[in-house]
C-alpha cells in the first residue's frame, strides 16, 4: 500500500477519535493522498495554499488554544521553507505541532532538485526540543502516528509518498526512546534509516554469504537518539557504517559520529549524498548515481573490515 493511502487512513481514525486534531495542507493534498479528509472533517481539514510559512504559524496559534495541529507538505517546503517557524512559533514558544515531510531525498525522483531535499534533518536536528523521524515503511508509518498523536512538542516525520518495501512486520511497535535492533552481529554495525533500512538489510544478506557478520540498526528516531544502543553495538563491533537518505553532512552519520566521538571512539564510515544538491531522476538512477544501492553498502562494508 502506499504510504500516502496509510497517512489518509491512520489520520481519518485519529482525527475521529481525537476531536482537537487539525490537519493542514499547502496545495498538495492531491499529491499527499489526504483530499478525503476535508469532506470527512470540514471544519478540521482544510488548504492553505502555496503558502507554508504561514501554514506554520497558523498551526502554532491553534496549538496555543488547545488544538492538535499537523502540517503537510514536500519535505524542503516543511524544513527549510519554514525554519524560523518552526524555530521560534514553534518550538522556542513550545507548542504541540506534528509536521509531516513528504517525499525526502531521492523519493522526490521527477520533481527534480528544488523539491528534493537532502539538508531537512540538519536544518531541523539543530533546533532545540524537536523530535525527529525518519519512516521506513507503511507499518512504521502509521506506529509513528499513533504513537505521537499524545507527544509534547514539536515532531518532525519524513517519509515518501509511495509504496516502498516492507520492513517491518505486523507485531511491530514503535518505541520512541529506542532503535530497532533488526539484525545482530559482531564484524560491523550499519546504522541506517528511511528507506534505506531495506537496502542494508539485504546487504548484510550478502555480507553474510561472505563470511562478515554484520549488525544492523534502523535509527529512525534521529533526535532524541538512543545513544545507549548506539554505543553497546559499537562496543561490541568497533566500527560502523551509516546509510542514510540525506546529506551525511548534519544527518544520521553527524549524529552517529557525535555519538561515538563523545562515548566510545570508533572507526565510522558513511553512504549517503556527499554534499550534493537532487536532480531529476527516478529513485533507482538516483541510488546509483549517490552510491547508496545495497551493492555500495557490501562494498563499503567490506572495506571496513578488512
Amino acid at each position: 500500500m502506499e504510504m500516502r493511502q496509510i497517512l489518509c487512513e491512520t489520520m481519518k481514525e485519529l482525527m475521529e477519535k481525537h476531536e482537537n486534531i487539525v490537519f493542514m495542507d499547502a496545495d498538495l493534498a492531491e499529491a499527499n493522498g489526504t483530499m478525503s479528509l476535508r469532506k470527512i472533517f470540514k471544519d478540521r481539514a482544510f488548504d492553505v495554499g502555496i503558502s507554508e510559512a504561514n501554514m506554520a504559524s497558523m498551526a502554532a496559534g491553534m496549538s496555543a488554544y488547545g488544538m492538535n495541529p499537523y502540517i503537510c507538505t514536500f519535505t524542503p517546503f516543511a524544513s527549510r521553507r519554514i525554519c524560523d517557524q518552526v524555530a521560534i512559533s514553534l518550538s522556542y514558544a513550545k507548542q504541540n505541532v506534528k509536521i509531516l515531510g513528504t517525499d525526502s531525498g531521492v523519493a522526490a525522483e521527477m520533481n527534480g532538485g528544488t523539491h528534493m531535499s537532502f539538508e531537512d534533518i540538519g536544518v531541523l536536528r539543530s533546533i532545540p526540543g524537536i523530535t525527529i523521524i525518519d519512516v521506513s515503511d507503511e507499518i512504521q508509518l502509521r506506529e509513528v502516528l499513533l504513537n505521537t498523536v499524545d507527544y509534547k512538542g514539536v515532531v518532525y516525520m519524513r517519509f515518501p509518498r509511495k509504496e516502498m518495501p516492507k520492513v517491518y512486520d505486523e507485531n511491530y511497535k514503535f518505541n520512541i526512546n529506542k532503535a530497532d535492533v533488526l539484525k545482530e552481529g559482531k564484524d560491523l554495525t550499519i546504522f541506517c534509516s528511511g528507506i534505506m533500512v531495506n537496502p542494508s538489510l539485504e546487504a548484510s544478506k550478502v555480507l553474510e554469504s561472505k563470511g562478515i557478520n554484520a549488525e544492523v540498526i534502523s535509527v529512525s528516531v534521529i533526535k532524541p537518539i538512543d545513544k545507549e544502543t548506539i554505543i553497546n553495538s559499537l562496543k561490541k563491533t568497533n566500527k560502523a557504517l551509516t546509510v542514510e537518505n540525506h546529506n551525511v553532512i548534519g544527518g544520521l552519520y553527524s549524529a552517529i559520529c557525535e555519538v561515538s566521538c563523545e562515548n566510545h571512539p570508533a572507526l565510522i564510515r558513511n553512504i549517503g549524498v556527499k554534499d550534493h544538491f537532487g536532480e531529476v531522476g527516478t529513485m533507482k538512477f538516483l541510488l546509483e548515481k549517490y552510491k547508496m544501492t545495497c551493492n555500495d553498502i557490501v562494498k563499503e562494508c567490506e572495506k571496513l573490515v578488512k
